[in-house]
C-alpha cells in the first residue's frame, strides 16, 4: 500500500494513545455508496504494482466507471495560498505525466516506500487503473507555483481496501503523498502542503469528517510531517506489505491542530 513517504520532512507535534484514538471510531456506518458498491462486487482486493490497496479498474461496477464524483471533484477545488507558494492539485493525465512521475518513483528514496521503481510501465500499472476506475481514487500532480513537484493519490478510504483494517467511518478521505524533488524536502514543504490538501479536503468535502492516511510507520519524517500538518497518530496497523502508522485529521480538531 505505497502511501505519503518518500523523505517528505520533519515536524512535531501531539501525539494520542491508540487505545483512546481508536475508540473514537467505532460508529461505523455502511454509506450509500459502499452499499451500492458492496453490491456490485465491492471493493477490489487484489494489489496493484507496489502493494497498493485494490485501487484497480476490476473493481469498477459492471459497465464501466460510475457517472457521480465520489471525491467531489477535486480538479475544481483550485489553486491555494500557501506559505510555499501557490499550490494546486491538477489531476494526472498519462500521456502528459507519466515521465515524470516514473522518474520520481526512481529516486531511491522514494522507491523503498511506493516500490514502483523501474520501467515506466511499472509506473503506468499502478496509476492507469485509477484513472479507468470507479472514481474512489484519484491520482493528481501537486503544482506548486506552475511547477509540477510532487505526486498525490486522493481516495475514499471508506470504499477502500483500507477500510479493512480500521473502523472506517462514511466519507473518511485518504491521502498518499511523494515530493518529487530533494530541494522541497527536509525543509518543512511537506508539512504545509499536507495541511493544505487536508484543508482543501474538508473545505470542498462538507460530508468529510476526517482526512486518513497510512504511512510506514518506518518512514519517522513523513508521520512527522502529518504530525505537524495537524494530524494525530491513531494506532498502529498491519496492513498487507507493511505495518502503518494510522493519522487522522478531525474536522471537528482542525483549528487546534
Amino acid at each position: 500500500m505505497p502511501s505519503t513517504e518518500a523523505s517528505t520532512d520533519t515536524g512535531t507535534g501531539p501525539g494520542t494513545s491508540p487505545h483512546e484514538a481508536v475508540e473514537d471510531t467505532l460508529d461505523l456506518r455502511l454509506s450509500d455508496e459502499l452499499v451500492t458498491l458492496l453490491g456490485s462486487g465491492g471493493p477490489g482486493g487484489s494489489d496493484v504494482s507496489g502493494g497498493s490497496c485494490g485501487r484497480n479498474a476490476a473493481s469498477a461496477p459492471p459497465g464501466g466507471p460510475t457517472t457521480g464524483d465520489l471525491l467531489d471533484t477535486p480538479a475544481r477545488w483550485g489553486p491555494v495560498a500557501t506559505a510555499a507558494g501557490v499550490f494546486q492539485l491538477v489531476p494526472v493525465h498519462m500521456e502528459r505525466d507519466l515521465a515524470l512521475i516514473s522518474g520520481w518513483m526512481n529516486d531511491p528514496a522514494v522507491a523503498a516506500f511506493w516500490h514502483l521503481a523501474g520501467a515506466p510501465e511499472r509506473t503506468e500499472a499502478h496509476v492507469r487503473p485509477q484513472l479507468d476506475g470507479d472514481g474512489r481514487t484519484l491520482p493528481c500532480l501537486g503544482v506548486l507555483d506552475g511547477v509540477p513537484m510532487s505526486y498525490w493519490e486522493l481516495y475514499r478510504a471508506d470504499l477502500d481496501p483500507l477500510a479493512r483494517h480500521y473502523p472506517a467511518r462514511p466519507h473518511d478521505t485518504g491521502i498518499h503523498l511523494l515530493l518529487g524533488g530533494v530541494a522541497n524536502r527536509g525543509r518543512g514543504v511537506g508539512t504545509v502542503l499536507l495541511r493544505a490538501v487536508a484543508d482543501l479536503v474538508l473545505d470542498h468535502r462538507p460530508r468529510c469528517a476526517r482526512v486518513v492516511a497510512e504511512p510506514d510507520l518506518r518512514n519517522t519524517p513523513s508521520v512527522a510531517a502529518f504530525l505537524g500538518a495537524g494530524f494525530r497518530f491513531a494506532a498502529e496497523v498491519d496492513l498487507p506489505d507493511k505495518r502503518a502508522a494510522l493519522m487522522v485529521r478531525d474536522r471537528a480538531l482542525r483549528d487546534l491542530l
